[in-house]
């Protein structure tokens, strides 16, 4: 009686491992895929996940978290007081994510005087709309970004997929080992019940 709860209960175990292996390589392997497919971050639900690498929004947004935007379908459409994700003018290459402080006409086009909640002035080049990657959706994880920046260098692939995965193989072979080595042989069963 007592093998039989311990064997189910080593039994349970060997499943629940192998489960969060598996589920944990497929959401890192998911992560990176979606990353370099979009050329930005991970969608989710409609979502794009981006990584916030510096304090101009805290307390709100701290350094390092993830945020969650809604990508923009009408960059025009914005207003004061919404936070948006926008490429800089200097680099396109560079995200900021900052809050509206004015909507102008320049040129027959929508710009936004945009500021960090935790900067002094405002950003001294207004946005161009067309700039606009997205509106903030009010969902931050603080911190999880280090890691997800991680996950997207070659170092961090290397690591966050290749090494799970290797582990995950390791532990299936060392699993089906141990099923055999403890798989009874017939002969040894029949001789050690004689005859009547």
């Amino acid at each position: 009686m007592r093998n039989l709860n311990v064997n189910s209960i080593k039994k349970g175990i060997n499943f629940l491992i192998s489960t969060v292996l598996i589920i944990l390589i497929l959401l890192i392997v998911f992560f990176i895929v979606s990353s370099k497919l979009s050329g930005g971050g991970p969608k989710v639900f409609g979502k794009e996940l981006l990584t916030v690498l510096s304090g101009s929004m805290e307390p709100d947004i701290k350094t390092g978290s993830i945020i969650a935007i809604t990508p923009a379908e009408n960059p025009d459409s914005y207003k004061v007081g919404d936070v948006i994700t926008f490429r800089s003018n200097d680099n396109p290459n560079i995200l900021i994510t900052h809050r509206i402080m004015d909507v102008q006409t320049i040129d027959s086009n929508i710009h936004y005087v945009t500021k960090g909640d935790n900067n002094d002035a405002n950003d001294i080049t207004p946005v161009p709309s067309m700039n606009v990657v997205g509106k903030y959706a009010d969902f931050t994880i603080p911190f999880l970004g280090y890691i997800l920046d991680f996950v997207k260098s070659k170092i961090g692939t290397v690591l966050m997929v290749i090494v799970p995965g290797v582990l995950f193989i390791v532990y299936a072979v060392v699993s089906v080992w141990k099923a055999i080595a403890n798989m009874e042989d017939p002969k040894t069963e029949t001789s050690d019940n004689p005859k009547v």
